[in-house]
């Protein structure tokens, strides 16, 4: 980890403590990043609440990780700090780096313990004695009931991405594991935003805390640049491809909002031949650590997640962060840009926009006080140029020291003897860009300019199979389906039975009005046939479901 900020401050100024301030020196810390300098004074002190709004990748972990590596008594082998957080990845993430930062005090035992990892193992390695533990919720709760961990002799919680766990639903949880810690001094809480939920857990649970903001709440990283592309809803996939031609040496995220359109995207990208992996709920944890390493050590050059699955993931030198669809929450569009630029690097989170989501974009910009700059999207010829240049530059800084090469050179001159050196050229562009060639040959032009629609995308989306035409309202049109309230449904249980049925995301609906014996449902017309192939003649509890255009 490389902290960015250089400020005028030394971690010895802070308070720190010899051993300490040779481990990190060791690591080669030398200056604080802001969080650290205005949380580590504080937080020395053992007996102040604290709450520190700060984005992610700005050091978090050593500005609470430090003061406590300090402040508990290595005597005592028993839990004296307590650190939640999100997900498994960043759980083991912050016991590496706090063994990181004690290796010259070997005295101390940080133990993580997490969901998807065999719990009797934890619980023997909690049995050991230890002094730090770092939990995710769940699996901290199993323990708490099972009494295999003791919690009265915590004295300082440390609540870290505290709005990402409230975002995961983690509300309950954090109130009852601070139930549980009834003698704690102090509880420090981090997080990258200060929705109205964080606010109260503060007003709950601390008293009086030290308030430190790390730039603007909710601000997006200035080391990020914001862009979008806009398309039709059609154009969307295309769109991506695109811009992952268009960026050939990229290492990203791209984030959609279900499940079904990450695998369907990744399984659509691996055709095509793209080095790519999905990271959804329905993967085991073993399968969602064989992805997350290989990602991690660049095999992998894409990752598609959701934004569930994505908590917690801190992977370093992302370049890009890409949006298959902007979220409805401007948070959760906070934490997906937050991915890139972190450690002072720079980074870019790209947006694909339809133009009915113009309006949503306005509002994030507004809301994180960023002004998201508009890209044009690549035309074909861009993109073969783009990539040939890469793989000439990609040759010429070839490492050939390590290989036999020159046994070779007698063989190739002779090969090549009769060509001349631009027809050499041309023969390993063609071998490496032929198949970009003949793709982007005739390719169309996927630019909206706003305010316009695609004429083509409309007179096609607004049939149904059997020609008939939709009433459509705005962006949306109407369809009929005999199943209401009478069937059991709520609006959240019919919502979700809708996108269960049909496979389609939550951004392609509009209104539902629910009635006891039917509902109306608003739908983008490209999604609108899908639906109903889906769903007309399937049955429900012995009936049989009836949807067509309103």
């Amino acid at each position: 980890m490389i902290f960015p900020h250089i400020v005028m401050n030394t971690f010895e100024a802070l308070g720190i403590e010899q051993g300490l301030l040779d481990s990190i020196s060791a690591l080669g810390f030398t200056q604080p990043t802001p969080i650290q300098e205005k949380a580590i004074p504080v937080l020395l002190g053992g007996t102040k609440d604290f709450v520190g709004l700060a984005q992610t990748g700005t050091g978090k972990t050593a500005a609470f990780g430090l003061p406590l590596l300090q402040l508990i008594k290595k005597a005592d082998r028993f839990p004296q700090a307590l650190i939640v957080c999100p997900t498994r990845e960043l759980c083991l993430q912050i016991t590496k780096d706090l063994n990181s930062f004690r290796k010259k005090q070997d005295n101390i035992s940080v133990t993580a313990v997490y969901g998807g990892a065999s719990i009797g193992l934890q619980i023997r390695d909690l049995k050991k004695g230890t002094h730090i533990v770092v939990a995710t919720p769940g699996r901290l709760i199993d323990l708490i009931e099972r009494k295999a961990i003791n919690l009265g002799m915590i004295h300082y919680v440390v609540l870290d991405e505290a709005d990402e766990m409230l975002n995961m639903g983690f509300k309950d949880d954090i109130e009852f594991i601070l139930k549980n810690t009834p003698n704690r001094q102090s509880t420090w809480m981090f997080s990258a935003t200060m929705p109205p939920e964080i606010r109260q857990v503060s007003k709950r649970y601390m008293h009086n805390p030290f308030e430190v903001t790390i730039g603007k709440v909710n601000a997006a990283n200035t080391n990020i640049d914001h862009q979008y592309y806009l398309t039709s809803h059609v154009n969307r996939y295309e769109t991506l491809k695109r811009i992952i031609d268009f960026n050939p040496g990229l290492f990203g995220i791209i984030f959609t909002r279900t499940k079904a359109d990450a695998q369907v995207i990744t399984e659509s990208l691996i055709r095509e031949g793209y080095d790519i992996e999905a990271l959804h709920g329905d993967l085991t944890q073993q399968q969602r650590d064989k992805v997350m390493s290989r990602f991690r050590e660049k095999n992998l050059q894409l990752l598609i997640a959701t934004d569930v699955a994505a908590r917690g993931i801190d992977v370093s030198g992302i370049t890009h962060v890409i949006n298959y669809e902007l979220p409805d929450d401007t948070e959760v569009y906070t934490h997906r840009s937050g991915r890139t630029g972190r450690a002072g690097k720079s980074g870019i989170s790209i947006s694909i926009v339809t133009p009915k989501e113009i309006y949503r974009l306005r509002q994030i910009e507004k809301l994180v006080n960023t002004r998201f700059h508009k890209m044009d999207i690549p035309a074909g010829k861009d993109v073969c140029r783009k990539q040939f240049f890469y793989f000439i530059d990609r040759m010429l800084g070839a490492d050939t020291s390590h290989g036999e090469y020159e046994t070779y050179l007698p063989l190739l001159k002779e090969k090549f003897a009769h060509f001349e050196k631009e027809e050499i050229l041309q023969k390993v562009a063609a071998l490496e860009f032929d198949r970009f060639l003949k793709y982007y040959e005739n390719a169309a032009d996927l630019n909206l300019r706003e305010g316009r629609k695609n004429a083509a995308d409309i007179r096609a989306a607004h049939r149904d199979t059997k020609g008939r035409i939709f009433e459509s309202n705005g962006n949306y049109q109407r369809l009929f389906v005999n199943l209401g309230t009478k069937d059991g449904f709520y609006k959240a249980s019919f919502l979700q039975f809708l996108l269960d049925m049909s496979d389609l995301g939550k951004e392609v609906l509009g209104k539902i009005n629910m009635k006891e014996m039917n509902s109306w449902i608003e739908i983008e017309p490209a999604a609108a046939r899908k639906m109903i192939k889906a769903i007309d003649g399937k049955n429900f509890r012995g009936r049989k479901i009836r949807m067509n255009p309103a």
